[in-house]
């Protein structure tokens, strides 16, 4: 099928069918990543069915163990670790409003990773069709639903990881203690629970002028920006307000 805009020159639709053929290389590249991700071996077992604190069926605050995170059916587990509290050289401002606003800036969220739970709020309820998603956070679980409610999400599980190793043991948390943004999934297979994969790039040397990008994938604010002829903002990130 020949396509063609308004008004476009032979020039651009030589460019633009070059780079359609760029564009098809990478959904294929794309594809035989995440199939080479579902042909990895089995991961590491669990060490330990970690305990969070949660809000019940009854909304009162509970006891969750990872292994209660599993519904019928659903095998695949997917946790977001938080930064929250944020990373201490970080001096962007705090949420505008709000109780949240009156933490001291260090203990506060991180507005990246704000940024990017309130896309996948939205994403929450589709995905949870398939798999069990929920977001992990070394804060108290009070400060954690209080942010939620006054961030308007309404979809995310919320867990408390404070008072466990699970943020240090799956690379949420270095050697002093500072929290990093993981993304972790873990597969159930009968009564065994297996890490399966992690977004370890961020741990991975970046090329000049990129930041990690391990959950780049999944970000629809970022990938917006790559279809424009600006591209991503150089100096800019993401804040609680604009």
């Amino acid at each position: 099928m020949a396509v063609a805009f308004p008004g476009e020159s032979a020039e651009y639709r030589t460019a633009r069918n070059l780079l359609l053929e760029q564009e098809i290389e990478l959904r294929r590249a794309m594809e035989a990543v995440a199939e080479a991700r579902r042909r990895l071996p089995p991961g590491g077992v669990v060490p330990q069915d970690y305990v969070f604190q949660a809000h019940g069926p009854d909304g009162a605050p509970a006891r969750m163990r990872l292994s209660e995170l599993f519904t019928p059916g659903k095998n695949s587990l997917v946790i977001y670790s938080m930064m929250f509290p944020r990373a201490a050289d970080d001096t962007s401002p705090g949420p505008p409003g709000g109780q949240t606003a009156l933490l001291p800036l260090a203990q506060g969220p991180c507005p990246s990773c704000t940024a990017l739970l309130d896309q996948l709020d939205g994403a929450a309820e589709h995905a949870g069709q398939h798999l069990n998603f929920a977001v992990a956070a070394k804060a108290p679980l009070g400060r954690l639903v209080t942010f939620a409610a006054e961030r308007g999400w309404r979809r995310l599980r919320l867990l408390s990881s404070a008072g466990t190793t699970y943020n240090r043991d799956y690379l949420a948390e270095t050697a002093d203690g500072a929290q990093q943004p993981m993304l972790n999934v873990f597969h159930r297979d009968q009564d065994t629970i297996r890490h399966f994969w992690g977004s370890e790039l961020f741990y991975a040397p970046v090329d000049p002028g990129q930041e990690p990008r391990h959950v780049g994938t999944i970000e629809p604010l970022w990938n917006l920006f790559d279809l424009t002829r600006d591209g991503r903002p150089a100096t800019w990130h993401e804040q609680f307000s604009y």
